[in-house]
């Protein structure tokens, strides 16, 4: 007898295969026909394509629009501190240009709607410039930056036919096409000029895989999508706790005859609805129950124990998926013994620097040179960059010891003759912005300190018999001395 031979595997099957724990017996673990094994991921809904449903999100649901609002909110609300050899005056009014302009708000609205779509871009405004040519920042004239211009992914079309093939955009589209209009078909019906990649900043909400990103122009996905599950269960465990306010006192009465009266219908009908609305009309006005005496009447009482425990629950759900701790978002601190939420906000704001320094840096380093040459003609310092300011607000008496720290610091380096009092003076009053003291440190004071002639070393001093007439005191050695004390 012929021996038969083993069915081969087939690409299907070894799919279905599953590595892990399993009880065949008790039906536990994937793969073992539990109700757990059926589940899955596919894609049900591809939110990220749906730009109508979005806005209603965004529009009419307090939760989403905070999804979306506040990393962008916080990524952009404390600005940036300005490093360089330049002077402090020029420092402060790149800052003051950036304001003007309002280049914030823009790189807010930037962010909003790349979180919100999934993409969007922002374009560097350069008066009399062609935006289909590669951007050449020497090229810049005195007041030609007036800003940045915000698109999201639906006011654009990007070139899928020509890719980025260097540097850190290496991937993207080459050129977008500002979207003008659809004819009555919901066809594009005009582009506006072509922009060149190195003229815009890229903002998209999450990034994708090179075969989803595909699918998606290269833009990522809306942060909504991906927890878009946990949003609709927050809000029908919301509107289903409202809803038990309606039926927290819940009461019964009980009718001889009943069936009886309904299957009749005609006046006995009529006389019962009309029955239970004087009983209605009783118990607003005067608090009466009007009964037939073979009636029967109960109350029942819902019990809402454990409905907040739920509810908070639910509340976790949402912040652990959108990134968001609860004291930031529902302004409301973690459960447990002496917790204040104040570890959960320096981790998110930790978190929060991570992606500016991803997602900002190089579109806020391009804005830094071409402002520069904007207001003075000059490239900029080699030296200079910039920090993002701190989220995380220090109290006064941390702002004291800061200061004292820092002006032990200059002063030491004053005393070792590694910088003059001039420089001391200046990097004194450039500190103000954080601890706010020497903020009234003057430009003329600074100017008469560099004036002052270089004092001689001691060893060339002659010894004399007679003391010289004592000099007043300049800033530093006030400062000094308040140092000492």
């Amino acid at each position: 007898m012929a021996r038969r031979r083993r069915p081969v595997q087939t690409a299907d099957k070894q799919a279905q295969a599953a590595d892990g724990f399993q009880n065949f017996v008790q039906r536990v673990g994937l793969g073992t026909g539990s109700s757990l094994s059926a589940g899955t991921y596919s894609p049900s809904e591809l939110l990220s394509r749906n730009r109508v449903k979005l806005e209603w999100a965004y529009r009419q649901n307090w939760v989403a629009g905070k999804i979306v609002d506040i990393p962008a909110e916080d990524m952009t609300r404390a600005g940036i501190e300005i490093m360089s050899s330049d002077e402090p005056e020029q420092i402060e009014e790149m800052q003051s240009a950036l304001n003007r302009m309002g280049f914030w708000d823009q790189l807010l609205d930037g962010l909003k709607w790349g979180r919100l779509y999934g993409g969007a871009i922002g374009v560097f405004q350069i008066e009399g410039q062609d935006m289909g040519t590669p951007l050449r920042i020497e090229t810049v004239g005195r007041g030609q930056f007036t800003g940045l211009t915000i698109f999201d992914r639906w006011q654009v079309q990007p070139d899928l036919s020509r890719l980025v093939q260097t540097g850190p955009m290496m991937g993207t589209p080459e050129f977008y096409r500002v979207v003008s209009g659809y004819d009555v078909m919901g066809n594009i019906a005009d582009f506006g000029e072509p922009i060149h990649y190195s003229r815009v900043i890229r903002f998209i909400g999450t990034k994708m895989p090179a075969y989803q990103a595909m699918t998606e122009q290269w833009w990522g996905t809306s942060v909504l999508e991906r927890l878009y599950d946990r949003l609709i269960s927050f809000d029908t465990a919301t509107m289903g706790a409202a809803n038990l306010l309606d039926k927290a006192h819940l009461r019964m009465v009980g009718i001889e005859g009943l069936r009886e009266i309904l299957s009749m219908g005609g006046p006995a009908e009529e006389a019962l609805v009309a029955n239970f609305h004087y009983i209605r009309q009783m118990q607003t006005n005067d608090g009466i129950t009007l009964l037939d005496k073979n009636d029967a009447w109960q109350t029942s009482a819902y019990s809402f124990s454990g409905l907040s425990d739920m509810m908070l629950q639910f509340n976790q759900q949402v912040t652990g998926a959108a990134d968001i701790p609860l004291v930031r978002f529902f302004g409301q601190s973690p459960a447990g013994l002496n917790s204040t939420g104040e570890s959960d906000l320096r981790n998110y704001y930790d978190s929060i620097s991570s992606m500016q320094e991803s997602r900002l840096r190089l579109g806020i380093e391009r804005a830094l040179a071409i402002l520069h040459y904007s207001l003075y003609g000059t490239p900029m310092p080699a030296d200079m960059t910039f920090t993002f300011c701190p989220l995380w607000q220090m109290s006064q008496r941390e702002k004291a010891e800061v200061a004292k720290f820092t002006t032990e610091t200059v002063v030491g380096a004053l005393d070792a003759g590694i910088i003059d009092q001039a420089t001391a003076m200046k990097e004194l009053r450039q500190s103000a912005h954080t601890t706010g003291i020497f903020t009234n440190i003057t430009d003329e004071q600074i100017d008469e300190a560099e004036a002052e002639p270089e004092l001689p070393p001691v060893e060339a001093v002659m010894p004399t018999e007679e003391p010289e007439p004592e000099q007043p005191a300049s800033a530093m050695d006030k400062i000094k001395a308040w140092l000492s004390k």
